[in-house]
């Protein structure tokens, strides 16, 4: 992971993003950059005759505050021992972070941010969610991987592998639906080839998957959950609940990985 993207805002995860993405640079020997982003149609009004028009007041406050937070940000990691770049968008973040990201290895931002689980959709780029108060440090000490089989799964598997080839103790997670499901020897033959050694451990489903999943990563200590992102579609996954909407409204718990 060498070109380390990060989404910058005056919200309360952004030492926690920070932290991480220079913890990934140092490991990894690679560079971040840091995206401020001033998205101006949110200052742009409709009138009742169909017109339009910018609260202009309010759009240069706007970007008056992220000239001040980005030159906080340059000066603070001028200071660091890591090669860095700010960039500036004025899209909405979704749009901004996806344009941003696609010569980018991994994009990190907080899961209180609500961007997530849609970037994951739209960039092919895995997504590093945080929660606000809890920077992830690297080598890691224990990574948890959630492996249905899946095609999500495979693709966020592979995004985590840099992370992984140095984690002190990788385990595999399968929840067992029924008879007949998906095995997991296809996940551990995939990291072995990497040179990572992981335990399979297949749990019975007790409650909702998500509910399962999550008991068996806070009992495996998990600081890292590896997933696919929306194995079901959004609007399922709105309507009935799924294991994507359930960790990322999760405010604590393990950074998770995550990729479509």
């Amino acid at each position: 992971m060498r070109s380390i993207l990060v989404h910058a805002d005056r919200g309360a995860g952004m030492t926690a993003r920070l932290e991480t993405a220079l913890s990934l640079a140092r490991t990894t020997g690679g560079h971040v950059t840091v995206l401020i982003d001033t998205p101006v149609t949110r200052y742009v009004a409709m009138d009742p005759m169909g017109g339009s028009f910018v609260a202009s007041d309010a759009l240069k406050q706007a970007l008056a505050d992220d000239d001040a937070n980005a030159a906080k940000i340059e000066a603070h990691l001028k200071n660091e021992d890591v090669p860095f770049d700010l960039v500036r968008s004025e899209a909405e973040p979704v749009e901004a972070l996806a344009k941003a990201a696609r010569l980018a290895d991994i994009v990190v931002l907080s899961r209180s941010s609500g961007l997530a689980g849609e970037l994951a959709l739209v960039s092919r780029t895995p997504v590093l969610a945080l929660a606000d108060d809890q920077p992830l440090s690297l080598p890691l000490g224990k990574a948890c991987v959630a492996w249905d089989g899946g095609d999500e799964a495979a693709a966020a598997l592979r995004g985590a592998i840099p992370l992984l080839t140095s984690c002190g103790s990788v385990e595999v997670l399968t929840v067992r639906e029924k008879p007949g499901g998906f095995p997991g020897t296809d996940a551990m033959r995939y990291l072995s080839r990497h040179g990572v050694n992981a335990d399979l451990t297949e749990v019975t489903r007790e409650g909702s998957t998500e509910e399962t999943l999550a008991k068996a990563v806070a009992k495996a200590g998990g600081q890292l959950l590896v997933m696919g992102a929306y194995g079901k579609s959004r609007m399922r996954e709105f309507l009935f609940g799924g294991v994507t909407l359930y960790f990322l409204e999760e405010s604590t718990g393990p950074a998770l990985l995550l990729a479509h």
